[in-house]
């Protein structure tokens, strides 16, 4: 039924336009179909809007989206380009030939639940019961090991699969353009960026993260203007070359106009180090843009970080991440950015000492089922880091491969849906093995 996230996205649009405020938006989850199975998997998800209009106001609206949308109903179940329903409205119980609130059989269907309960899990479902929340009635249902939340990475890749047993990990190769980054500054040049793209994707990156702006403790900034000079090469080489097609490119950069003039020149993916504090008009940009965004912690700035590492407050620093990247994701959800928009990473190397990356290294599977942030895919990037090499002594980040190797390893054994490398070759090999032992032995699918 076409491109299931742009007719979407364009539903949303849509709304907007006639008054209806969405105000945020749970995952998308994929799900086989019901009642008529001869067909493709549906994506369903749900929003909270805000709204002057009356229930049946609302839902006048919502066909006349439809209508204009093009949907076509042929099969009563059967293949729709869009479907809008109206679960909920406010506390009303409503019940009369063309609309039923609650929605009928929602407390049956998990693909209605589990998007519903990513908004609201503590609200009362049914008003008669105002004990019982919809997490209460998600949690009667039986699991359904196929529903996983999709994330689009670029419009030439398959979405990722966040709780597919079976995923893949993503390779996101670092494409320094700077002089001075820790481990690869001036190492790329226009002259030789062609050959390291080429490298990179064949040896198995799936995702080119481009930067122009340093970030390691110390490194002067540079200006907007020269950040963009920087990186628009990159990327305009990268979708010039047949191989680019295929991968999703990444804009690594705290700056707003970085960013658009990225996302404009054909990046796919906004990587914020500092997850929108830094550019008070970032988080409203990647909203506007409409691309997928990766949200990192961080505190502070690159020069303040490494003294702002106490998260006693937080009874520790898995606890003290977790609870800031729930307010980084609700800022973002407040600007206007899709959750399905959304990828996390735990800011290794940030506002962290050598002891706390590595503790954080180890509970991504506690990160990955705090509430507020379940169903989120998660970025890992360890390549290289001062902790590696305090941990191996290993004094030369570029010499740093065996660390890394094991950082990779222990990343996707704890959920991992990305990591990010310098040494593409050999950490493409580490993931694809790190997968097999623990992704993809049990797959029908995949052959060895």
């Amino acid at each position: 039924m076409g491109d299931r996230f742009a007719e979407i996205e364009r539903a949303c649009r849509e709304m907007e336009k006639r008054g209806i405020r969405v105000k945020r938006t749970s995952s998308l989850w994929e799900t086989a179909p019901m009642y008529v199975i001869d067909q493709d998997r549906f994506v369903n998800g749900a929003c909270e809007v805000e709204t002057h209009l009356g229930p049946m106001e609302l839902l006048d609206a919502l066909q006349d989206i439809e209508n204009t949308m093009g949907r076509h109903k042929v099969i009563d179940k059967g293949p729709r380009n869009i479907d809008l329903d109206i679960l909920l409205y406010g506390d009303q119980k409503i019940h009369n030939d063309r609309l039923s609130v609650p929605h009928i059989g929602i407390r049956e269907r998990e693909f209605v639940l589990r998007p519903l309960a990513e908004l609201i899990p503590d609200k009362p479902l049914y008003p008669e019961k105002p004990w019982k929340l919809v997490q209460d009635y998600l949690n009667e249902l039986p699991l359904d090991e196929n529903l996983s939340p999709l994330i689009p990475l670029s419009p030439t890749m398959e979405p990722m699969s966040s709780f597919k047993a079976t995923r893949r990990t993503h390779v996101m190769g670092i494409l320094n353009v700077t002089p001075d980054s820790f481990s690869d500054g001036g190492v790329n040049t226009i002259s030789s960026l062609p050959a390291r793209i080429s490298s990179a994707i064949a040896s198995g990156a799936t995702i080119l993260d481009v930067g122009g702006q340093s970030t390691a403790p110390g490194t002067p900034e540079v200006t907007t203007d020269e950040e963009i000079a920087r990186v628009l090469p990159a990327i305009h080489a990268i979708r010039s070359m047949p191989e680019g097609k295929s991968v999703a490119i990444s804009i690594d950069t705290y700056r707003a106009a970085v960013a658009e003039a990225a996302v404009k020149a054909g990046a796919d993916i906004i990587n914020d180090v500092s997850a929108g504090q830094m550019d008070p008009k970032m988080l409203q940009t990647m909203a506007r843009l409409g691309c997928t965004v990766c949200l990192m912690h961080m505190r502070g700035t690159p020069a303040t970080m490494q003294n702002m590492t106490d998260y006693t407050v937080s009874g520790g620093v898995v606890g003290g991440v977790a609870s800031e990247l729930v307010a980084r994701v609700r800022a973002a959800e407040e600007a206007g950015i899709r959750r399905w928009r959304i990828i996390l990473d735990p800011g290794l190397g940030f506002a962290k000492t050598p002891r706390q990356n590595i503790r954080l290294l180890g509970a991504l599977n506690e990160l990955r089922s705090w509430p507020g942030l379940v169903g989120l895919p998660w970025l890992v990037g360890a390549s290289r880091k001062g902790f590696v090499g305090r941990a191996t002594g290993v004094k030369h980040p570029a010499e740093r491969i065996w660390g890394t190797a094991a950082t990779v390893a222990a990343a996707i054994q704890g959920g991992a849906d990305v990591v990010r490398v310098h040494d593409v070759k050999q950490m493409a090999q580490v993931a694809r093995m790190a997968d097999w032992i623990w992704r993809l032995v049990d797959s029908k699918k995949e052959k060895i």
